[in-house]
């Protein structure tokens, strides 16, 4: 089976199409970019059909002058494609885009401009021929990633490039060769450009690997995660407890790497034990170090720190209640009402995600994780059996509500009414049995005369 075959087969109609039209015009036309590289690599890789290909972009010899960078997004029946004219680069005045783009003739010259060789390879979908003249295929074979010509430029052209290198590591398996490896820590001049979203970006497509720890690793081992999150770096080489068989750091590898392919928990996983440098004590009495109060460090770390990257409001509120939250120390000895006030306090939308990162937590310990899993298993029954009682978890769950008060027990609009459904609130968590109408009317009446 020759190294096209997979992309041979693959090619959608609709792109052969414009391949096709394209050729009739007079003009050349290949597929460009991640799609033909991750096809070639699914070849290598033996692997099964996924059905999901990717975007599929187009490079083409046709002149397309009136539209910026020579880019036109053609809309087909079943999808859309990027159509862009073959072309070269300037200078990067600002290490993050050309100053300006020239069309060339020649598709080598399109690929030279790329950032890895790797992604430097095009395909004729009607000949049937690769175009690789910077040799991706030996590198995706070797699986190494290597920059396109002198690593040092490509990454001072835009300093993103470094980032990607290291998601690549982990998205696609590969090693850095040599020489790209050097060339990444003496462009962190450029890396310090990069916007915080196309960082955030990178982080939440660097998720969706199999071990994301390994593109953190290269972050951490070369410079991008001081400049990103210096807050990190206080866990390399922090010491745990008996406890543990890693550091702080590889802890969070591992939790990272064992949570669900969910970017939300999978972040969660990185940050969850970051505030544990800043908690550190040494206790006499047990003979080892402690950690107090480390999930609430941990999250008034993190809130920033996600500010800083431009995650979205809901993402960082999720991955902040995932850290402050993520230490459970369940045992048999907890009641029902035990249970009831911890769904409370960590609010019922949140448990399946804790449960999560907890058996990832457990895991990551490098210890005999058999009793905590049992522990949070029997968690998860508790927690079922209080919900199927119909237990109350917020005021919405009460038997009555602000306008029954007003209506029933002459209470006035204000802030009484919050109060007084706070408190039934407490009381019924305590006593679900108490959640009747009748019940809260007698126990409110007795608190708003109070």
């Amino acid at each position: 089976m020759s190294d096209t075959t997979r992309l041979k087969n693959n090619v959608p109609g609709e792109v052969r199409e414009l391949c096709s039209r394209l050729r009739e015009g007079g003009f050349r036309s290949w597929i460009v970019g991640g799609c033909v590289r991750d096809q070639l690599l699914a070849e290598l890789n033996g692997q099964a059909e996924s059905g999901n290909h990717g975007d599929w972009d187009i490079a083409t010899s046709a002149r397309t002058e009136q539209v910026q960078h020579g880019t036109v997004t053609v809309l087909a029946k079943e999808s859309s494609y990027e159509v862009t004219t073959l072309r070269g680069e300037t200078t990067y005045s600002d290490g993050r885009r050309p100053d300006g783009v020239y069309f060339v003739d020649d598709i080598k010259d399109d690929l030279a401009r790329r950032d890895f060789t790797i992604n430097a390879i095009a395909y004729d979908p009607l000949d049937d021929q690769l175009i690789d003249p910077f040799d991706g295929m030996v590198d995706l074979r070797a699986r190494l990633l290597r920059a396109v010509g002198d690593p040092a430029v490509r990454f001072a052209e835009d300093g993103l490039r470094v980032l990607r290198a290291a998601r690549f590591v982990a998205t696609l398996e590969v090693e850095l060769e040599a020489a790209t490896e050097r060339a990444i820590e003496p462009s962190l001049d450029s890396y310090c450009k990069v916007s915080a979203e196309r960082v955030r970006d990178e982080w939440l497509k660097t998720t969706k690997a199999k071990q994301p720890s390994r593109a953190f690793e290269v972050m951490k081992d070369h410079g991008l995660l001081a400049i990103t999150a210096p807050e990190l770096m206080e866990s390399v080489g922090c010491e745990q407890n008996r406890y543990h068989a890693y550091d702080v750091w590889g802890h969070a590898m591992h939790c990272l790497d064992n949570c669900p392919k969910n970017p939300v928990l999978r972040l969660a996983g990185l940050l969850h034990d970051v505030g544990k440098p800043r908690s550190r004590a040494f206790s006499d009495k047990t003979d080892d170090y402690t950690f107090y109060e480390h999930e609430r460090i941990g999250a008034e770390i993190v809130g920033p720190l996600l500010d800083r990257l431009r995650f979205s409001n809901d993402e960082r509120a999720h991955i902040v209640a995932l850290v402050r939250h993520h230490l459970v120390c369940y045992d048999e000895t907890w009641s029902d009402s035990a249970v009831r006030r911890w769904i409370r306090r960590v609010s019922p939308e949140l448990v399946e995600d804790l449960y999560a990162l907890n058996e990832a937590d457990v895991r990551a310990k490098g210890k005999d994780p058999s009793l905590d899993l049992t522990h949070i298993t029997q968690l998860k029954a508790h927690v079922a059996k209080v919900i199927a009682q119909g237990a109350a978890f917020n005021v919405k769950d009460l038997a009555i509500d602000g306008r029954i008060l007003m209506t029933e027990l002459g209470a006035k609009p204000g802030p009484d009414i919050g109060r007084v459904l706070r408190a039934l609130l407490e009381e019924v968590v305590d006593d679900p049995t108490l959640n009747t109408k009748e019940a809260l009317l007698e126990r409110a009446r007795a608190l708003l005369q109070s």
